[in-house]
């Protein structure tokens, strides 16, 4: 095996991150739809990539972050190592619209459901409540005819 790689991002790109959040801040509308600190993170976790979503209470989104926006690419993309690298950007947008409460809602079955939320844990974000809303079927579909030979 070669050499390990962590991706770093370099200076020019974090200034540039922290200008969109600034200017997300900014933004009447942003400010409006954030009249409290409480806001939600909805984590939708693949065995692909993982998403982490920023909302307010009315559910407008004010920031998101993905594996694959980061720089993770094909099958590292659904590792918890990546999933907490999104959970760290999302908590410093979040921090920058002052929201310090939020609720967690988790989707999907992938490896980055519990490293996500231990990251925004971990960070400083105090988790009010964690949901589960991934989706079950209900007996499912109709299986389809059974074959004659």
């Amino acid at each position: 095996m070669g050499k390990k790689r962590i991706i770093k991002p370099l200076e020019e790109e974090l200034l540039k991150e922290r200008e969109k959040v600034d200017a997300k801040a900014k933004n009447a509308n942003v400010r409006t739809a954030l009249a409290s600190e409480y806001g939600r993170i909805y984590v939708y976790s693949s065995y692909n990539n993982t998403i982490l979503t920023l909302t307010g209470l009315t559910g407008d989104v004010l920031s998101w972050a993905s594996a694959g926006a980061i720089g993770f690419k094909g099958s590292k993309k659904a590792t918890p190592f990546a999933a907490s690298k999104v959970a760290e950007k999302i908590c410093l947008a979040a921090q920058k619209l002052g929201v310090a409460k939020v609720s967690v809602f988790v989707r999907g079955i992938g490896g980055g459901r519990e490293s996500a939320i231990r990251s925004l844990a971990g960070r400083g974000l105090e988790i009010i409540s964690i949901a589960d809303i991934t989706p079950v079927p209900h007996n499912g579909c109709r299986p389809p005819k059974a074959r004659r030979v």
